[in-house]
């Protein structure tokens, strides 16, 4: 997921975005705390792309407020 790719979307779509980003997050951490996960590089993948939501979503909420 690229920045560029987020930046397209519109602020309710990247709400969704994190939202599903926290789920995932949250079972990768389950699945690590009951020893079944498998690719451990996604928890990281997960959470750069959830910094990186957020940080459009800051873009964007800081563009309107100009």
């Amino acid at each position: 997921m690229n920045a560029s790719d987020l930046r397209d979307k519109t602020p309710d779509q990247l709400r969704d975005e994190l939202a599903n980003l926290k789920k995932e997050s949250f079972n990768l951490r389950f699945q690590q705390a009951t020893g079944q996960l498998e690719n451990t590089a996604r928890m990281g993948a997960v959470k750069r792309d959830t910094a990186r939501v957020k940080t459009v979503l800051n873009e964007k909420a800081a563009s309107v407020e100009e």
